[in-house]
């Protein structure tokens, strides 16, 4: 036997730790207590609590590694596979590409993707990548040929660094920051650092500025650390910025030196005061440049800088020092130079190669098993067709497009022979570290004949699933949803002044989104309550920072459904106490506080057109988008806003009811009383028996309905039902619309629950949710139906949901973004985790014993199932809405029939698949007391 690579004390003990409960119980990867002081851990921190190492990448798939999270830079080893001088797929994340999310555990110890080589695994190769401590990881390549033919393949590692990028949606576009070097005793102050900053003339975002940046921020090439004050600052007059400052030593000819941009011939006055009074004129040439501002005898102390301009012009401000006037000469500033080649070291073994990358301290090893390989370079920017292209190139072995902002270290390992009805497997390491740390990794990885027990303990951490069986058909497809939406991380994200892991609904969109991001959490949540807090966290703010939450992309507030899920998994006190000042925040200012605009009508009606064009996600729905193409967004409501924010004030005052926080449990009443009411007097539109848009006019008055053809509501659809989510319908109008969302042919298709109502004269077939089914406001619905006591229609939307996702997801391996409501296939992203992720909570409910699940409206106080799960106590507060009854979902142990009780009585239930009791339970504000035993 060869010699096992090391691992730290304290990872064999997480691991051994992790093993022994996984094994104990059964199901569920573990997670660990949450505690005061892990939240309290995650307080002013958006990142994930995730390993160095991760499927972080934005390019090609693989493998990445954070050297220092707070700087930015990724190091990506992706691996393509192919057939041998014919046909290589470059793994683009970007688009299908030939590879799926196979499995990955929570925290990524484990994850592996598929690549089809000769659809439908005829051959392909299994990529997994394997904890093997916390600075390296295996790489297992598993050729299958299910042919009968021998087959010559080829695997190719690609190894590249990546540098943040000026904005979302374009990794590929690095920003160059500036550098500063400073005389000694001076300190730089960041223009981002500012104590506070307004805007003479208030904006609507002033206090949600969009994708957590600070007040006036943007981010540009040649500031330093990329960022500075802008966006129109200085332009009138009023505008003001303040800085505390720490001067440490005193300066006997002190000079303020400034850094700022103007565009040329643009002149601007400021006055500054605290430090100094004096009024200082500012004039652009275009660039960044410096102006010295005499600050005379500075004395060691704490100072105020406060600027006001006097309008004009607008300022781009970078920052400031104070220095001698003596040593101003001494500041320097230049632009980093990201440089994308590395040095290729000597390696101490065979089979090996270590890289020096400029901008990284650290540096990387790679080793691999196989014999007949070649080390070449590519200088390019994106691989693309151009390595397509040269595929059939077995000689050259340096690559050149003329690009200076890109380079690939290719390892191209040559054939790899796998005979008719078998399987090959391929290994490699990848690990980080000093020099001499790497060199010694190389030296052990040379010596080790036991690759498949690393292999074998990562995927221990992969989920647990223990099922009924009449969800076993479903467990594939679930699998694969698993993986994506765990899988689904990248690096580097810019919020609120730090860089941070992220999971995005999908690597096309690598950056925030608020609403796709609280139904990631919920998905999470089926696996992982960490993972879940976490997700949550990412999103919220403090009462003392700057924007209410985390914005981007539509404003609907999931998050709160997310915590209320929490909750009902954990009913952890830690978890109710953190984040609920939080939410409380958040709804604030969705309900019109912190100077928000959404309340602005004279109508008590919501929108959020101010902050992002689309209200519930759903980007073609018919009025919305007729409002959009003839400008009418200050005189137009949707139904949505007011619908959730009516359900988020109902979310919080069962947690205010907790808290025992009294006040604001009235607040929350007053509001849901006055939205209430306003949806009922202005919206509701009687012949068609939905609620519709709302029209105003100059002086914001309500003048009317959105009409089709002046004829017609053009809201008959998912906007026009919300208020059945917020619980606010009359029981003639419940019927009504319930009877919309039932009826075959209107809202209800077989493939589920269409977004536009199918009768609507602007229903249309063709379009991007207009004539498709989504899965997160069917489970808006879902979660409604149960309020409703409707609990066999709620059963028949998540069934019908699994078997649409089972279907496509069996037939493509992808995990689509909308379905087609007339073919039931998926369309849209492929390996989408966002707004797809309610397949994962809809798949628990009814099929994993354990679980129990209510409306919204329900609020556990306390649940304890049997080892077994064939007994169940549970104490629940039910709200009242619309309905006097509600159903509850049960999933028991499937080997036996049941008694339920409610306070001692017994209550109606129904075992609609093995083990999965849909229960009836009459509604009334109050704990009641649920129990259900096995019959003997």
């Amino acid at each position: 036997m060869l010699k096992k690579i090391d691992i730290p004390n304290f990872q064999t003990m997480k691991i051994f730790i992790s093993l022994f409960l996984i094994a104990l119980f059964g199901f569920h990867s573990f997670s660990q207590p949450i505690s005061n002081e892990y939240l309290e851990s995650l307080r002013y921190s958006h990142d994930l609590n995730l390993p160095q190492w991760g499927p972080y990448t934005k390019n090609y798939i693989g493998v990445s590694h954070i050297p220092d999270v707070k700087k930015g830079l990724r190091f990506d080893l992706s691996v393509f596979p192919g057939y041998y001088r014919r046909k290589v797929d470059v793994p683009s994340v970007s688009f299908e590409s030939g590879y799926h999310p196979w499995d990955a555990s929570p925290n990524l110890e484990y994850f592996s993707f598929r690549h089809e080589l000769e659809w439908k695994d005829q051959v392909y190769s299994d990529v997994s990548y394997s904890v093997i401590d916390q600075n390296s990881r295996l790489i297992r390549a598993e050729f299958v040929n299910n042919t009968n033919l021998p087959q010559s393949l080829v695997l190719h590692y690609m190894a590249s660094v990546h540098f943040p990028s000026i904005k979302e949606y374009a990794p590929n576009t690095p920003v160059y920051p500036g550098t500063i070097d400073l005389p000694k005793g001076s300190k730089w102050v960041d223009a981002l650092d500012y104590t506070d900053l307004g805007f003479a003339y208030g904006r609507p975002t002033d206090n949600l500025v969009y994708d957590g940046k600070m007040r006036a921020e943007i981010r540009d090439n040649g500031f330093i650390n990329g960022t500075a004050i802008g966006a129109g600052f200085g332009k009138d007059a009023g505008d003001w910025v303040n800085f505390n400052v720490s001067v440490e030593h005193d300066f006997k000819d002190g000079v303020l030196w400034f850094r700022y941009r103007m565009d040329k011939g643009d002149q601007l006055e400021i006055k500054i005061s605290g430090l100094m009074n004096k009024t200082v004129l500012f004039k652009g040439n275009g660039e960044i440049q410096s102006v010295e501002i005499p600050a005379g005898i500075v004395t060691a102390g704490h100072y105020k800088i406060n600027m006001v301009s006097n309008g004009g012009a607008a300022i781009a401000i970078d920052g400031f020092t104070l220095a001698e006037k003596n040593a101003i000469p001494e500041i320097k500033t230049s632009t980093v130079n990201w440089n994308y080649v590395p040095k290729l070291i000597n390696s101490p073994v065979a089979n090996s190669l270590i890289l020096k990358y400029k901008q990284f301290d650290n540096y990387y090893g790679i080793y691999w098993n196989f014999p007949q390989t070649d080390i070449r370079q590519w200088f390019y920017h994106e691989l693309g067709d151009d390595f397509k292209h040269e595929v059939n190139e077995h000689v050259q072995k340096e690559f050149h497009n003329g690009s200076s902002e890109g380079h690939f270290t290719n390892v191209f390992f040559r054939p790899v022979n796998c005979n008719p009805k078998s399987n090959q497997i391929v290994y490699g390491i990848v690990c980080s570290g000093t020099k001499e740390e790497v060199e010694t990794r190389l030296r052990q990885a040379s010596q080790n004949t036991n690759w498949e027990k690393y292999y074998r303990d990562a995927r221990s951490f992969l989920p647990k699933n223990r099922v009924n069986p009449e969800g076993e058909k479903y467990v594939f497809s679930q699998k694969r949803m698993e993986a994506v939406i765990a899988s689904n991380v990248v690096y580097p994200v810019y919020t609120q002044k730090q860089y941070i892991r992220h999971r995005a609904p999908g690597r096309w969109w690598d950056c925030l989104y608020t609403w796709d991001s609280g139904f990631i959490g919920i998905g999470l949540l089926t696996d992982d309550v960490r993972s879940a807090v976490e997700n949550l966290n990412a999103y919220l703010n403090d009462p003392d920072e700057q924007s209410a939450f985390i914005h981007h992309g539509t404003p609907l507030p999931v998050q709160h459904y997310l915590f209320l899920e929490l909750w009902n998994k954990t009913q952890s006190r830690e978890i109710l106490t953190y984040f609920y000042p939080k939410l409380k925040r958040y709804y604030l200012f969705l309900a019109g506080g912190e100077s928000s605009s959404t309340n602005k009508f004279k109508s008590d009606i919501l929108s959020t057109w101010d902050y992002f064009y689309n209200s519930g996600g759903w980007d073609d729905y018919p009025p919305q988008k007729y409002m959009h193409e003839h400008a009418m967004e200050q005189g137009t409501t949707p139904v949505v806003t007011t619908s959730h924010v009516i359900r988020i004030a109902k979310i919080l005052r069962m947690a205010a009811d907790e808290l025992g926080l009294q006040k604001d449990e009235k607040i929350y009443g007053k509001d849901i009383a006055r939205f209430t009411a306003a949806l009922q007097k202005y919206s509701w539109d009687e012949p068609s028996g939905y609620f519709s848009y709302v029209l105003y006019d100059a002086s914001k008055k309500p003048t009317g309905k959105l009409l089709y053809q002046d004829k017609v509501n053009m809201d008959m659809g998912f906007d026009g039902l919300s208020p059945l989510v917020a619980g606010i319908t009359t029981s003639v109008q419940t019927i009504r619309m319930v009877s919309h969302l039932k009826t075959q042919g209107e809202i209800w298709s077989n493939t589920g629950l269409s977004a536009v109502d199918q009768t609507a004269p602007y229903y249309s077939n063709s379009g991007y949710w207009n004539g498709t089914v989504w899965m997160p406001h069917q489970w808006f619905f879902w979660k409604t139906m149960l309020d409703l006591g409707e609990g066999e229609f709620a059963y028949k939307i998540a069934k019908t949901s699994l078997d649409v996702w089972k279907q496509e997801v069996e037939a493509s391996y992808n995990c689509m973004e909308h379905f087609v409501i007339e073919t039931g296939r998926g369309a849209g992203w492929h390996e989408f985790g966002g707004l797809s992720a309610p397949v994962l909570s809809w798949f628990k409910t009814y099929f994993e014993p354990g679980t129990l699940t209510g409306g919204l409206n329900f609020w556990i106080e306390k649940k304890e199932f049997s080892d077994d799960n064939s007994t169940l106590v549970s104490e629940i507060k039910l709200f009242h809405d619309q309905a006097d009854s509600c159903s509850l979902v049960a999933c028991m142990n499937p080997n036996f029939h049941y008694h339920v009780f409610w306070n001692g009585k017994p209550v109606p239930h129904t075992e609609i698949c093995m083990g999965s009791l849909v229960i009836s339970l009459p509604v009334h504000y109050g704990i009641g007391k649920l129990e259900i035993t096995k019959m003997h």
